[in-house]
C-alpha cells in the first residue's frame, strides 16, 4: 500500500474495523443479539482487542440490510455490558478486552481439532442442528461434572475442618 503524503490511506485503515457481522435468520436469536454475541466471540478469541472500533452503524446497515436501531441496541448492549464505548462522530470501539482467552498457539490447536471433529460429526449424519444439539449436551454435561467436583472438594475441605 502507498501512502499519501496527506495520510489517507492510513487514516482508512485506522478506521477499519476487524469485524464483519454475519445474521443467521432462522436461528431464532434476535439480531442484536447476534451482533452482541459476535463481538464477545471475536474478544474471547482475540480477534478485537482494546481500541479497535466496531463497524460504523451505517455501514452495518447497508451490509445486513437491517434498521439502524438494531445496530444501535447491540452497540448499547455492549456499552451496558462494559465492553465498548460510542464517541460521537467517531464510532463505537473496544474499551474493555477482559473476556476469558485462550492464547493463539492453543486456539490454532484447539480449531484444528474441532474442525477435524466436526467433520467426523458430518461424516457420521449429523446435520448443523444435530453437532449443535450434541456439543449442547456435552457442555451441559461438562459443567455439571465440573460443578459436582467443585461441590465434593468444597465437601471435602469443610469435612476436614472438623476434624
Amino acid at each position: 500500500m502507498v501512502l499519501e503524503q496527506d495520510g489517507s490511506d492510513a487514516e482508512a485503515s485506522r478506521r477499519a474495523s476487524p469485524i464483519e457481522f454475519r445474521l443467521e435468520p432462522a436461528s431464532g436469536v434476535p439480531t442484536y443479539l447476534q451482533l452482541v454475541h459476535q463481538v464477545e466471540h471475536a474478544l474471547r478469541l482475540g480477534y478485537l482487542a482494546l481500541g479497535d472500533q466496531l463497524p460504523k452503524v451505517r455501514d452495518v446497515v447497508a451490509e445486513l440490510a437491517i434498521n439502524p436501531n438494531t445496530v444501535l441496541k447491540a452497540y448499547k448492549e455492549l456499552e451496558t455490558k462494559g465492553l465498548a464505548v460510542g464517541r460521537p462522530g467517531q464510532g463505537t470501539f473496544i474499551i474493555e478486552a477482559a473476556l476469558k482467552q485462550v492464547r493463539l498457539p492453543e486456539l490454532t490447536g484447539l480449531r484444528r481439532s474441532l474442525m477435524s471433529w466436526v467433520a467426523a460429526a458430518d461424516a457420521a449424519g449429523l446435520d448443523e442442528d444435530g453437532i449443535s444439539a450434541l456439543v449442547a449436551n456435552v457442555l451441559r454435561d461438562f459443567r455439571e461434572r465440573r460443578g459436582g467436583a467443585a461441590d465434593q472438594r468444597g465437601a471435602r475441605h469443610q469435612a476436614e475442618g472438623v476434624a
